[in-house]
């Protein structure tokens, strides 16, 4: 009976401690409560939109700033790509090319008292050869009768006519415009060549003017046929 009782108190002295261990809890730790007014609870809010419109501010001039960005990228591109295309015409002699250098003219030559056939035309393996010599000379840009030579530019004969390119050369006098970064280099070396006589054993005379400060030649007016490209269409361009 006696260890029931002590059994019994013991209980409820543990039931009686944890109760009041929980009330002291209580009392340590009380719940806030948020006692700003009204008043204060619109200054908060007002902060808190002028932040977020602060935050959309900065987040606009930031796509701005990339909007720019890919605008100027797109137009470095194509600045890029303008002045390739540029270049390459002007490599492949389709813009008109202006510089120092001299000309050069093919007539008839005949010594005094001269019996037998007139020359009336400069063969393609002469011209053929004249062009060599200009570029091993340094010739940068050459026009013969305003026909522009290139790296392409076939000098041949068509049924007894020498022809450049596409135009047919059958009259004299011809006009060879040369394009050299040093003229007088190309003068010089010209005036002792022997080309000169090459052309006079074909009965015609090679005259070299003196080296000029501004000379002109003509884009090439050959047509090109591209055989193994297609036009593409162009990639959509960037948002």
């Amino acid at each position: 009976m006696e260890r029931k009782k002590t059994i019994y108190f013991t209980c409820i002295t543990t039931i009686f401690g944890l109760m009041l261990a929980a009330g002291l809890q209580t009392t340590s730790h009380p719940k806030v409560r948020d006692t700003r007014d009204i008043w204060e609870l619109r200054a908060d809010l007002k902060k808190e939109q002028q932040l977020q419109q602060q935050l959309l501010l900065e987040l606009e001039d930031y796509e701005n700033k990339l909007r720019d960005y890919k605008q100027k990228q797109r137009s470095n591109r194509e600045a890029v790509l303008h002045e390739t295309v540029r270049e390459l015409e002007q490599e492949a002699g389709l813009t008109e090319a202006k510089g120092p250098g001299v000309v050069l003219t093919i007539e008839s030559f005949y010594p005094d008292h001269y019996v037998g056939p007139i020359t009336e035309m400069v063969s393609p393996e002469l011209l053929q050869r004249l062009i060599n010599e200009l570029n091993k000379y340094g010739a940068k840009e050459i026009a013969i009768a305003d026909e522009r030579i290139t790296n392409t530019t076939a000098v041949r004969d068509v049924n007894g006519v020498t022809q450049i390119g596409d135009r047919k050369i059958s009259s004299l006098p011809i006009e060879v415009k040369v394009i050299a970064d040093d003229a007088d280099m190309l003068y010089n070396r010209l005036t002792v060549s022997t080309i000169r006589d090459d052309f006079i054993v074909e009965n015609l005379q090679l005259t070299i003017s003196k080296p000029l400060a501004m000379v002109v030649i003509p884009p090439s007016h050959e047509k090109w046929n591209v055989k193994y490209m297609e036009t593409v269409k162009a990639e959509k361009e960037e948002k």
